[in-house]
C-alpha cells in the first residue's frame, strides 16, 4: 500500500511531534502546493537525535562488515519496495519524469549494495601488521597493528538536484553507514515526500535488521535552522553536503568554528570545462554539436557534471557552432528543480549577457513556462574571458560559454581556471600526447579528465572519483561517489603490543575474516 506521508521527522525510530510548520512541497511545474504541512524539528528533538546517534555508535560501529552490509542490502531492498511511490510523488516535488525517478532509484539501491559488497570483501580497512622484533638493535621493534576505524555520527545535507542518489540514502549516507557511522540527515524542502518515503525505508530496515536506535534519523526544518544546529552539536563529527557555494561554505565556517572543528565534504559548483582540439572537429562537427547539446540539456542541465564552459580553437568549428546554434533555438525549456533555481538561473544568464565581449549565439526560441529555463549559449574571446572571474560562474541550468581562442591560449587560460569537478578533451590520440602540459594543466584542476565523451553521467563504482580542488568541493582529496568514498568518514588507529584477543578482528594473527593485509 502506498507510503503514508506525516510531515514529521524521524528521530530514531519514532516520529517528530513538532508544531511549527516549515513549509510544503511545491510542484515546480504548476506552483501547486503539495500536501502535507512539514514540521520542524524541535530543539528538544534535535537534541534527542543526537543523544541517540552517540548512544549508537558504540555498538554500530563494532558490528561485523556483514552485519552493517546485511543492513545496507535491506535498506536497498526497502526502497525498490516504495520504487511505485517515488515514481508517483518524485515528478511531482521535482519536475523530474517519471523514467529519471525509477533510473535514480536504481542507481541508489546500487550504491548501496556496492557498499555491502565492499563490506562483505572486508580489505577496505587497510589492515596493516608490523611484527614485534625483541631483538633489533638498537632498540627493540614493537609489534604495531593499524586499520582504520569510523570517525563518530555523520550529519548528511540533501541535495536538491538527485532527490534519492545525493539525498536520504544517497552516497554520503550509504558510505557512512558503511563505515560505521550513524548518520542524522537534513531534508531539502524542494523534495520532502521523496525523503520521507526513503526515511520510512532506512527505518523499517534499521529495525528488520537488529540495528540500534539512533543509526539514522531524518530531520526537517532546513540548513539554516535545523542543519547549523546539527553540524555545531558536538556530537556530530563529519559533514557531508551536496549544494551551492554559499551554503557549503557556510557549513564549513561552522564546522571550523567549533571547538573542536571537523571536515565538511562539501561538492559545490563547477564549470566543467570541455576542450575541443582541431582533430575533434575533422571527426564530425555536427555530431559533436550533438553530443555537446544532448550533455548540456539533460537533466535541464541541473547535473553537477554538466557542460558549462567550451573552449573552442578560434576561426575553425563553424560548422559545429552553426549547428549548435539550431539545436539551441530549436530546443525546449526545461522545468527547473524549484523556483529559487528557477530565478537564479534566469538572473545568472541576463547577467553574462551582460558581461563586456559577450555575445549571445543562440537562445531557445520556445517561450518558457511558469518555473522553466531556456536553452542559451554564450561566447567570448578568450582575452575577454580572462580578464572577467565572473564567466568562470557556475549556470545552473541549461546554458553554456563558448570560449575563442588559440590553443596555446587554452592552455593558459586552463591554469587559471577554479577547480572543477570533471575536464574534458576532445580530439585524437596524437593530439593528446601533442598537448601533454595542456592535460597536466586539466589534471591539476579536475578530479576526473575525460576523452572524447562527454561528463554528464557519473558511474558508480572503485575507480570514479567525484571531487575536486575547490570550489567544486571543499577537499579535493576526496570523492563522494564509489567506494572510495567510504574513506571520508574513517581514521586511522593503531595497536601496540596488543595481546591477539584484544585486537580488532581484521588485525588478529589468525586473520579469522581472510581479508588482504599488508604485512
Amino acid at each position: 500500500m502506498p507510503t503514508e506521508l506525516t510531515g514529521t521527522s524521524f528521530i530514531g525510530f519514532s516520529r517528530s511531534a513538532g508544531t511549527a510548520p516549515c513549509g510544503q512541497a511545491v510542484n515546480p511545474a504548476s506552483g501547486e502546493k503539495l500536501s502535507p504541512q512539514y514540521m520542524t524539528a524541535t530543539s528538544e528533538e534535535v537534541e534527542k537525535a543526537m543523544s541517540l546517534a552517540a548512544g549508537a555508535f558504540p555498538a554500530y560501529s563494532n558490528l561485523p562488515g556483514s552485519a552493517r552490509a546485511g543492513f545496507l542490502r535491506a535498506i536497498a531492498d526497502k526502497i525498490e519496495a516504495s520504487v511505485e511511490d517515488i515514481a508517483v510523488r518524485g515528478p511531482q516535488e521535482t519536475g523530474l519524469p517519471e523514467g529519471r525517478m525509477r533510473g535514480e532509484t536504481g542507481r541508489t539501491t546500487g550504491q548501496l549494495r556496492l557498499f555491502a559488497t565492499l563490506l562483505e570483501e572486508g580489505s577496505w580497512v587497510d589492515a596493516r601488521i608490523e611484527r614485534a622484533q625483541p631483538d633489533r638493535q638498537p632498540v627493540p621493534k614493537p609489534d604495531l597493528r593499524s586499520m582504520l576505524r569510523p570517525l563518530g555520527p555523520v550529519a548528511v545535507f540533501c541535495a536538491s538536484n538527485f532527490p534519492l542518489a545525493f539525498s536520504v540514502a544517497g552516497g554520503d549516507t550509504a558510505s557512512a553507514l558503511a563505515s560505521g557511522c550513524p548518520v542524522v540527515v537534513i531534508a531539502h524542502s524542494s523534495h520532502p515526500g521523496i525523503a520521507e518515503i526513503v526515511g520510512n525505508a532506512v527505518i523499517a530496515a534499521a529495525k528488520e535488521t537488529g540495528m540500534p536506535q539512533g543509526v539514522f534519523s531524518l530531520l526537517y526544518g532546513g540548513g539554516r535552522t535545523v542543519g547549523q544546529a546539527v553540524v555545531k552539536h558536538p556530537v556530530i563529527q563529519a559533514v557531508g553536503f551536496t549544494g551551492s557555494r554559499g551554503a557549503g561554505t557556510a557549513l564549513m565556517a561552522s564546522a571550523a568554528a567549533r571547538p573542536q572543528p571537523i571536515p565538511v565534504y562539501a561538492e559545490m559548483s563547477s564549470v566543467n570545462p570541455l576542450v575541443i582540439l582541431p582533430g575533434a572537429l575533422t571527426r564530425g562537427e555536427t555530431a559533436l554539436a550533438e553530443g555537446y547539446y544532448g550533455s548540456l540539456t539533460l537533466g535541464g542541465g541541473q547535473f553537477c557534471t554538466n557542460p558549462g564552459l567550451v573552449f573552442l580553437p578560434e576561426a575553425q568549428g563553424d560548422e559545429f557552432i552553426a549547428h549548435l546554434k539550431t539545436l539551441v533555438e530549436g530546443g525546449q525549456p526545461a522545468t527547473l528543480l524549484n523556483a529559487s533555481i528557477c530565478e537564479a538561473y534566469k538572473e545568472a544568464t541576463a547577467s553574462f549577457a551582460g558581461k563586456p565581449g559577450v555575445e549571445t549565439l543562440a537562445k531557445c526560441t520556445t517561450e518558457s513556462g511558469h518555473g522553466q529555463g531556456a536553452p542559451v549559449v554564450f561566447t567570448v574571446s578568450i582575452k575577454d574571458f580572462l580578464e572577467n572571474e565572473d564567466l568562470q560562474a557556475e549556470l545552473f541550468g541549461p546554458g553554456s560559454l563558448i570560449v575563442r581562442g588559440s590553443v596555446a591560449e587554452i592552455e593558459t587560460a586552463i591554469a587559471k581556471l577554479e577547480g572543477q569537478l570533471t575536464a574534458t578533451v576532445q580530439g585524437t590520440d596524437e593530439e593528446l600526447t601533442a598537448n601533454a602540459q595542456l592535460v597536466t594543466a586539466l589534471q591539476q584542476r579536475a578530479g576526473r579528465l575525460i576523452f572524447n565523451n562527454f561528463p554528464t553521467g557519473v558511474e558508480v563504482c572503485s575507480s570514479m572519483v567525484h571531487g575536486g580542488p575547490f570550489p567544486a568541493t571543499s577537499d579535493g582529496r576526496n570523492t563522494s561517489v564509489g567506494t572510495m568514498a567510504i574513506y571520508r568518514f574513517c581514521r586511522p588507529v593503531s595497536w601496540q603490543n596488543f595481546p591477539d584477543a584484544g585486537l580488532p578482528a581484521e588485525l588478529q594473527e589468525s586473520n579469522p575474516l581472510g581479508i588482504k593485509r599488508m604485512g
